[in-house]
C-alpha cells in the first residue's frame, strides 16, 4: 500500500501543470493598429505558454458583452477586455467578479466601478491629445482653423483624445476646431468623413489642420484631399494619433505631418499584469500606463526600420 502512495505521489508531482486560460475580448480590426495589437497578444501568450482564447466583437458591444459572458461560462482563470465604448459593463464585471475570474482592462476604459477590476494597462489617451494639440500650436504659432476626424462614438479614445486636443488649443485664442465628423476610426471611415468635411467648408476654405483620432482615419483623409486636387501635409497641415507603419510612409511622402504613437506590441505589459496576479500579487498600480511619444518625418526612417525589424 505505502509503494502505491508513493508511486501515486511521484505522478502527481511529475504531472505537468494545467496551462493558464486567458479570454481576450477585443475591439475588431477596424484599423491596422488594432490588427497588430491583437496579432502582438497572441504572439506573447504563445511565447508564455498560456492557452488564450480570443473574440473578435467586429466593434459590436452586444457581440462583445456576449464573448465576456461566454469567457465566464468557461471558467477561464482571467479575462483580459479592450472594450469597443465606455459604458455599459458594469453587469458583465459584476458578473465575472461573482465567478472569482479577475478582469484586466486594456487600451480603452470603462467608467465602470474600478472595483470591478483588477487594473487598467492602457496609454493616457487624454495626453496623446495634448502633445498633438501642442505640437499644432507650436507649427501654426497659435492660429489655426481645424477640422477634426472623431473615432467611435462612446469610445475611450475618441472622447479623451478630443478633451485632450481641446485642452491644448484652448491656450490659443485664434485655434478652434471649425468642423468634427465621425469616421469611425477606419481608413474608408476618413476618407468619407473628410469628403463631407470638404463640401462643409468649400474645399476646406480656412482650414490649415485636419486633426485626426486615428493614423487609418487620416490615411483615408489624406487619399481624399488629394483625390480633391489638394496637398495634405503642406497646404493642409495633417496631425494624428498611432504610429503605424503607413503614417511613416505617408511622413515621408510629405503628405502626413506628426503622429502620437499609440504602442501595439504592449502584451508583455498585459500579460506581465495578469501573471502577477495570478501568482497572487496584490498590489499592483490600478492603472498601468504605456508610454506615448511625438513623431514627426525627420523620425520616420527609424521607425519604419523598427516596425520591419
Amino acid at each position: 500500500m505505502r509503494h502505491v502512495c508513493l508511486i501515486l505521489l511521484a505522478l502527481l508531482v511529475t504531472a505537468p501543470s494545467r496551462a493558464q486560460t486567458v479570454g481576450f475580448a477585443q475591439v475588431g480590426s477596424e484599423s491596422s493598429w488594432r490588427t497588430a495589437f491583437s496579432a502582438d497578444m497572441k504572439g506573447e501568450a504563445s511565447r508564455r505558454g498560456l492557452h488564450l482564447l480570443f473574440a473578435d466583437a467586429d466593434n459590436d458591444v452586444e457581440r462583445q458583452r456576449a464573448a465576456v459572458r461566454g469567457f465566464i461560462a468557461k471558467h477561464v482563470d482571467a479575462i483580459v477586455l479592450a472594450p469597443v465604448i465606455v459604458s455599459g459593463w458594469t453587469e458583465p464585471l459584476q458578473e465575472a467578479q461573482a465567478a472569482g475570474i479577475p478582469v484586466f482592462i486594456v487600451d480603452r476604459q470603462v467608467d465602470a466601478d474600478p472595483s470591478l477590476f483588477v487594473a487598467r494597462v492602457a496609454a493616457d489617451f487624454n495626453l496623446e491629445g495634448r502633445l498633438a494639440g501642442a505640437w499644432l500650436a507650436q507649427a501654426t504659432r497659435g492660429t489655426c482653423g481645424i477640422v477634426e476626424l472623431q473615432g467611435t462614438a462612446g469610445s475611450g479614445p475618441a472622447i479623451q483624445r478630443h478633451k485632450g486636443f481641446l485642452a491644448a488649443i484652448s491656450q490659443f485664442p485664434s485655434m478652434r476646431i471649425l468642423h468634427s465628423a465621425n469616421g469611425e476610426f477606419t481608413r474608408d471611415g476618413g476618407r468619407r468623413a473628410m469628403v463631407g468635411l470638404m463640401e462643409v467648408t468649400h474645399g476646406l476654405q480656412g482650414v490649415c489642420a485636419v486633426w485626426s483620432h486615428n493614423d487609418d482615419m487620416l490615411i483615408g483623409a489624406i487619399a481624399a484631399m488629394q483625390e480633391a486636387g489638394l496637398s495634405p501635409g503642406r497646404d493642409i497641415l495633417t496631425v494624428s494619433v498611432d504610429g503605424v507603419p503607413d503614417i511613416f510612409r505617408a511622413m515621408l511622402a510629405g503628405t502626413a505631418n506628426m503622429s502620437v504613437e499609440l504602442k501595439s506590441d504592449i502584451g508583455r505589459y498585459v500579460f506581465d499584469v495578469v501573471q502577477a496576479y495570478l501568482a497572487g500579487k496584490r498590489d499592483g498600480p490600478k492603472w498601468v500606463v504605456i508610454p506615448s511619444h511625438l513623431h514627426i518625418a525627420a523620425d520616420a526612417p527609424a521607425m519604419l526600420a523598427r516596425h520591419t525589424d
